[in-house]
């Protein structure tokens, strides 16, 4: 088993910075690939980025290439989404997420555990 509890959402103005957390108990962190994700009033859970079960290989999606940065710390058992640049689109509950496997696009694999969400609002 595998919780996720995220934190560092909040209100920031557009154009402004925000770095999430996630952090995973249970020793099996570090076999997992790990992903963020978001969901928006109204709309659909949509894939935001993802990284290998050693850190070295990320992968997003188009909407935040170039702004957001994914890592992670496997002896803190921590993987982060480092956000520039943000936009009003960029509003939304984000998750963390245990992938069963990396994506890199195509098939998208199953998700093994969700974290709770954590809220970012950015204003215009």
């Amino acid at each position: 088993q595998v919780q996720l509890v995220e934190s560092g959402g909040g209100l920031v103005q557009a154009g402004g910075s925000l770095r999430l957390s996630c952090a995973a108990s249970g020793r099996t962190f570090s076999s997992y690939p790990m992903g963020w994700f978001r969901q928006a009033p109204g709309k659909e859970r949509e894939f935001v980025a993802n990284i290998r079960m050693s850190g070295g290989t990320t992968y997003y999606a188009n909407s935040v290439k170039g702004r957001f940065t994914i890592s992670r710390d496997n002896a803190k058992n921590t993987v982060y989404l480092q956000m520039k640049y943000l936009k009003p689109e960029d509003t939304a509950v984000y998750y963390c997420a245990a992938l069963n496997s990396y994506y890199s696009g195509g098939y998208f694999p199953a998700i093994d555990y969700w974290g709770q969400g954590t809220q970012v609002t950015v204003s215009s």
